[in-house]
């Protein structure tokens, strides 16, 4: 249980400092924006880079991985369902789906698979899965839907994911991977260096996002983060417990460490999406809020009743 909490304990810290820094104006009216495009075009590219050059692409084939796309997929589809008959438009549909099924693998899921499953590496499946995958085609409709019809010829539509710097981060680093190719510590150190600064500018922007906002789930988006929040937190874990131990047979440390990486909760960068495209933003941010304070609980039964 430790590990679950000081996982949290970190993220919270670091999201209060940027509350206290923009309450006190310290960063002045564009401090959130210029940390969110910090974030996105230049610390998480580096970041993405340097974690997947290192990866061992193997786990690519894992049933593990299987079983969260399949539990990805069914939350994210869930959502997308109810955003085409409610209406919800393209922009705001992809958030949700998003803050539905995309996990905080990387600041939160590093340190509770050290902390709780004893192994930093059981995160790789669905850190991969997302980068090399959800990530790409999110970004390409939001970038498609935020174009105002704009028509254009269908080999850019098709270039869209390589024009995108975390996709672009995201490729790179898995070709080197994929190569076997050892970067020289001159030029890795400071990618590595650059990279360090994407998760604390991701939350000292969700920090400073949170002064003068209202409380979460209420006004127009409150349908849409119910719904995404019930997804994220319950529906993807049940769904991850279902498919890994009814249809894939897994058992013990195994089945414990699926269902705890599908129980994270919606992952920050996600906020930094919504700003970066002007798209469900609130959205975003309270999805984000509430599905984290919500993962404390079910990570503590999880780890409780499987581990």
């Amino acid at each position: 249980m430790q590990g679950v909490l000081t996982g949290f304990a970190v993220i919270a810290v670091v999201i209060g400092v940027g509350y206290v820094i923009g309450r006190a104006g310290h960063l002045g009216e564009h401090g959130r924006e210029v940390l969110t495009k910090l974030a996105f075009h230049v610390a998480s590219p580096a970041l993405l880079f340097t974690t997947l050059a290192r990866a061992d692409l193997s786990v690519i084939f894992s049933s593990r991985l299987l079983v969260t796309a399949l539990s990805t997929a069914a939350a994210a589809g869930v959502f997308v369902a109810a955003g085409v008959v409610r209406g919800w438009g393209v922009g705001r549909t992809t958030i949700g789906a998003l803050c539905s099924s995309y996990v905080n693998s990387g600041n939160l899921g590093i340190p509770i698979a050290v902390y709780v499953l004893g192994d930093a590496s059981l995160v790789a499946p669905v850190l991969l899965f997302q980068l090399l995958l959800l990530t790409p085609i999110a970004l390409t409709i939001l970038d498609l839907s935020g174009r105002d019809g704009e028509k254009g010829p269908l080999w850019r539509s098709l270039l869209t994911p390589l024009r995108n710097p975390i996709a672009l981060g995201s490729l790179a680093g898995v070709a080197v991977s994929a190569a076997g190719v050892r970067v020289p510590a001159p030029v890795m150190d400071p990618v590595t260096l650059i990279g360090n600064m994407s998760v604390p500018a991701v939350l000292l922007a969700f920090g400073i996002s949170l002064c003068g906002s209202t409380t979460p789930g209420r006004g127009p988006d409150r349908q849409l983060v119910l719904l995404s929040v019930a997804l994220k937190a319950f529906g993807q874990p049940a769904a991850a417990w279902a498919l890994a131990a009814g249809v894939f047979g897994l058992r013990g440390s195994s089945l414990l460490d699926v269902v705890v990486t599908s129980a994270l909760p919606a992952a920050q960068n996600l906020f930094t999406y919504a700003s970066r495209y002007g798209v469900g933003e609130r959205l975003a941010r309270d999805s984000i809020l509430v599905s984290t304070v919500l993962s404390v609980p079910v990570l503590v039964v999880v780890a409780a009743l499987l581990g």
